[in-house]
């Protein structure tokens, strides 16, 4: 199975579109921003498009003032425009809803892959808390794994395990959040990590918010992060699978993300410290310099 990205010339509706959603993924996107500028146009376009649409699907979410029912009923409107947009009608002429109805014309990205990520938001909203491992992952493939699925879907790949290891991949990326995220998490009355795996090491959240007992804290967070980790390892093969001159673009973000998750693993008290988990300057310039190189030579940038 192949499944190669449009080599249609972009129509002025993209590219005006893209300019506007490329400042949005500049301002916002912090650690994929720089990996997103490698790929090649026209998917370069399209990129910063989806990213637009998922900005805004996670600041209905997160908004403060609205009441949960409210952030719900929004998700709800922002789900019928997304079925316009595939429908091709999209609901008002802004850059966002043109250029999505553009993306989804161009490449076959799948409509359920958008309304799963939704229904993550939806679950955020609620706060719903995660009994078991599977209800993380679920939760994790909603938010995460269909941003993989659809990257791929636009980037192109060209061997049929390809989606299952975007899956995993994207598993990988929110663990990695979840653990980075988990003091700020917590403060905000959010819990992401499994109950059932709280109560097998005889810990609470508010227990690892503290730290204490730490050798079991430090056993708790170790055991998620290599969990992370083996998602990380699962799906090293999905780096040969897509089209060769998006490859700079996944290996810089899955760069990013590993080192962050490193740190973790090196360090694991680091998750509940007040200082954010961030890669150095230097590390970030020298997966900026290798990132521009593997673009330069398969003739991407």
């Amino acid at each position: 199975m192949t499944l190669v990205a449009t080599t249609a010339s972009p129509s002025e509706a993209l590219v005006r579109s893209a300019r506007v959603c490329e400042e949005i993924t500049r301002r916002r996107a912090r650690n994929f921003y720089y990996g997103l500028r490698l790929t090649p146009e026209p998917e370069r376009f399209a990129m910063f498009i989806i990213y637009a649409w998922m900005r805004q699907a996670d600041d209905i979410a997160d908004a403060a003032g609205p009441d949960a029912a409210e952030r719900c009923r929004r998700i709800d409107l922002f789900r019928g425009a997304t079925d316009a947009a595939f429908a091709g009608a999209p609901i008002d002429d802004t850059p966002l809803w043109t250029g999505f109805t553009e993306v989804t014309r161009r490449w076959p990205v799948r409509r359920q892959d958008f309304h799963d990520m939704l229904d993550g938001q939806l679950a955020d909203i609620r706060n719903e808390r995660h009994e078991s491992w599977q209800d993380l992952r679920r939760f994790c493939y909603r938010v995460a794994s269909t941003v993989g699925l659809i990257c791929i879907h636009i980037w192109g790949f060209r061997d049929p395990e390809a989606p299952a290891l975007a899956i995993d991949r994207g598993i990988a990326f929110q663990l990695t959040n979840v653990l980075r995220d988990f003091r700020e998490d917590f403060d905000a009355g959010r819990i992401y990590l499994p109950a059932d795996e709280f109560a097998a090491m005889e810990l609470t959240p508010e227990a690892l918010r503290r730290w204490q007992p730490a050798d079991r804290c430090t056993e708790f967070i170790r055991a998620q992060a290599e969990r992370a980790r083996s998602h990380y390892q699962s799906s090293l093969a999905l780096d040969t699978m897509i089209s060769r001159g998006c490859e700079p673009t996944l290996w810089a973000m899955t760069t990013i993300y590993r080192g962050l998750l490193e740190k973790i693993l090196a360090d694991p008290e680091r998750v509940v410290r007040e200082r954010r988990i961030r890669l150095s300057a230097a590390r970030k310039a020298w997966i900026a310099f290798r990132a521009r190189f593997k673009a330069v030579s398969t003739g991407s940038a």
